[in-house]
């Protein structure tokens, strides 16, 4: 049944990516407790003392932050949250000037305006008491004005898809409707196409996270454009496809391969796609643009414990490691970098933080 995906999927999809990483169940552990919903209101919340380590500056209070996006040029930033056995569905924006952040979703400024003629196969608005926010694509349609889909569990398994609207210094959320996936597979992240379409990716179905394990494919890469259907793109399978973008143009498509550790660039002005393959030695979950030509990923290292923000030239394919601590740190279980002038902020699928360091 539906109401019971995230529920099934998300211990083991924690308990595989902590082994996977080497992490401990008890990294990242705080003191803080999940955000009081009745406060949140669209008014920035109080900055939750969080003491940091040597090396990084921590965010407390933000439940299972797993993705971050920069929000144009307002200069702030948004996180998905993951929803877990205590703990629902949030999305949280956060001002990197004062550290101070607001809930959107359970806030003042959240509304409803269901289009039913781009969204025809949407069923009704998204349950806010039942849904899982994990991945996270943006595209700004006019200033300060987004676009913003959501790779969502919970009462079902879909696209969500709202207005974010920014213009007049605060942040409006509307929900628009919603693109549904198919319910056995849980779909990580999204990018958003020029047309409006997205693609999205299959990382774990029915037969579990076996596959991923010995790093074998089990899951493509889905893409639907308006009025039309959602369909699997031939030729990207892969081991447990996670993190994606798009090039502005649509041609070229990375996506993070978990299972066997790779970035894969797919050229899609070729049918089939042809694929170009980069092999990584961290546990690598989203992929993000980063300084101009660059893309950024994180995850846990392979030995040692710990783990890494990587930094690849999309022309070169050269990688080079640009952050990271080791397996003491308070925060484990990264799955998301994000460059802001010189900073690399960093986002966890379990725990109550986010964190940011310099750029090495």
């Amino acid at each position: 049944m539906k109401t019971t995906l995230n529920a099934k999927f998300l211990p083991f999809v924690l308990a595989f990516l902590l082994s996977a990483c080497g992490g401990s169940d008890e990294a990242g552990s705080g003191t803080t407790q999940a955000p009081d919903m009745g406060a949140a209101s669209g008014v920035a919340q109080e900055v939750v003392p969080c003491p940091s380590d040597p090396g990084i500056t921590y965010i407390c209070g933000l439940m299972n932050a797993e993705d971050l996006l920069s929000v144009g040029d307002t200069g702030m930033i948004l996180t998905s949250g993951m929803s877990s056995e205590e703990v629902t569905g949030h999305l949280y924006l956060v001002n990197p000037l004062d550290d101070r952040w607001e809930e959107l979703v359970f806030g003042a400024n959240y509304s409803q305006d269901h289009d039913t003629v781009t969204y025809a196969n949407c069923p009704g608005p998204m349950d806010v008491n039942n849904f899982s926010a994990h991945g996270l694509a943006l595209h700004e349609y006019s200033a300060n004005q987004f676009d913003l889909y959501i790779t969502s569990h919970g009462a079902r398994e879909a696209i969500e898809i709202f207005d974010l609207d920014m213009s007049e210094g605060i942040a409006e959320l509307t929900w628009k409707g919603c693109v549904p996936l198919e319910e056995s597979i849980m779909h990580n992240s999204v990018a958003i196409l020029s047309d409006g379409g997205f693609v999205t990716t299959e990382f774990a179905g029915p037969e579990g996270f076996t596959p991923i394990f010995a790093g074998e494919e089990n899951g493509g890469v889905k893409e639907w454009h308006p009025g039309g259907e959602v369909s699997v793109i031939e030729g990207t399978r892969l081991s447990g496809p996670n993190g994606i973008v798009v090039s502005e143009d649509d041609r070229y498509m990375f996506v993070a391969a978990f299972g066997t550790r790779e970035i894969v660039r797919f050229d899609r002005s070729q049918d089939p796609a042809v694929k170009t393959t980069i092999s990584l030695d961290i546990v690598l979950d989203n992929i993000r643009w980063g300084e101009p030509g660059k893309l950024l990923t994180a995850g846990g290292n392979v030995e040692g414990g710990g783990w890494s923000v990587v930094e690849m030239d999309v022309d070169t394919l050269e990688v080079v490691r640009v952050g990271g601590m080791d397996g003491d740190a308070a925060m484990q279980g990264v799955s998301s970098a994000l460059q802001v002038n010189n900073e690399i902020w960093v986002g966890t699928y379990q725990g109550d933080r986010i964190g940011y360091f310099t750029k090495q």
